[in-house]
């Protein structure tokens, strides 16, 4: 996917920054040694074959001088967070992390290169027909049995790991909406809807946000391609950067009951052990399936997108749940 974002880089760079992680008996002689992961809509990745033949990971986050959402800023530390967080609390498989440079010396960005995981991407070998219906059901609930004990790991506030931290799920989640409509309004994107009229939904129902008096780790980004599969198993959870404290409702699995295009959740629900929503429930899920819409219209501006698809998409969205939660354009 392509994105004013993504902070491509040299093979000299490269080179240099497999030294410094590595030592220089690490770093190829030879050309090819590079494969950058396309599929991601942030930072840039790389897959990388050292020069003893092992194979690692290099992510890069945007340049320093690319303007992103506000929620995005310091994402790759929020990530590494994430994933110390998973791999000493829980038994959900995360890769390895081999080595960060937050020096911003070689590069102008924060980078870890982290474990290669030998395995096929869930969602795209699913979306390719290369697994069986069956294979793709269980893979589904595993997902979210594996999300489920994630949202094990307790924390001390609600909101962004490393802070801004917030008393309260209402505080914190009604900041999330107001940073993106002021992302929004900085770079002058038509919503569809007056800023205001959204504030106004979500004054409405943010009652039902007072249920969630526990901050859990969420990772809030964890779809079926955002896993690895194996041998009809789960063998590892991806791209972190998005994880907070919050409701385990807001968690990813769950936005096809709100949202078009979006993997039936049913599979999920009974991994994640959550079957049926209550009245105020079903209010929380939309309110965050709102914030999603909301974030796809604004992101298109920062990503410098050439096409209007998922713009489109994103209003066409937001529109839908707006209409879910009693409001229908006057």
């Amino acid at each position: 996917m392509e994105s004013l974002t993504k902070n491509r880089q040299s093979t000299a760079i490269l080179r240099a920054l497999i030294e410094r992680a590595f030592g220089p008996e690490e770093v190829p002689d030879s050309e090819g040694f590079a494969e950058e992961i396309t599929e991601g809509w942030f930072n840039v990745a790389y897959r990388i074959r050292l020069r003893s033949g092992r194979r690692v990971v290099l992510k890069v986050a945007p340049p320093a001088d690319v303007a992103v959402l506000t929620r995005e800023v310091g994402m790759m530390r929020n990530e590494l967070e994430a994933m110390r967080l998973v791999a000493e609390q829980t038994s959900v498989p995360v890769p390895r992390i081999e080595h960060v440079d937050l020096s911003h010396e070689v590069v102008d960005a924060d980078l870890f290169f982290m474990e290669y995981i030998d395995a096929d991407n869930f969602g795209f070998a699913a979306a390719d027909g290369r697994l069986e219906r069956d294979v793709i059901a269980a893979g589904n609930r595993e997902l979210g049995a594996l999300n489920r004990a994630i949202n094990q790991v307790i924390g001390a506030h609600f909101g962004p790991l490393l802070g801004p931290g917030f008393r309260t799920w209402r505080e914190a989640f009604s900041a999330a909406i107001e940073d993106t409509l002021r992302d929004g309004a900085a770079v002058e994107i038509d919503l569809g809807w007056e800023p205001d009229e959204i504030r106004e939904v979500l004054a409405e129902h943010a009652g039902a946000l007072d249920e969630v008096t526990e901050p859990r780790l969420i990772e809030v980004d964890l779809w079926a391609k955002n896993s690895m599969i194996r041998d009809g198993r789960i063998v590892a959870i991806l791209d972190h950067e998005r994880a907070l404290y919050g409701d385990p409702l807001m968690e990813a699995g769950l936005t096809g009951l709100d949202l078009v295009g979006f993997d039936d959740p049913a599979d999920f629900m009974e991994g994640f052990g959550v079957r049926v929503l209550s009245e105020t429930q079903r209010t929380r899920r939309r309110l965050y399936s709102l914030y999603l819409a909301l974030i796809m219209v604004v992101e298109t501006r920062y990503r410098g997108h050439t096409d209007t698809v998922v713009y489109d998409f994103g209003r066409t969205e937001l529109d839908r749940v707006m209409t879910a939660l009693g409001r229908t354009r006057g």
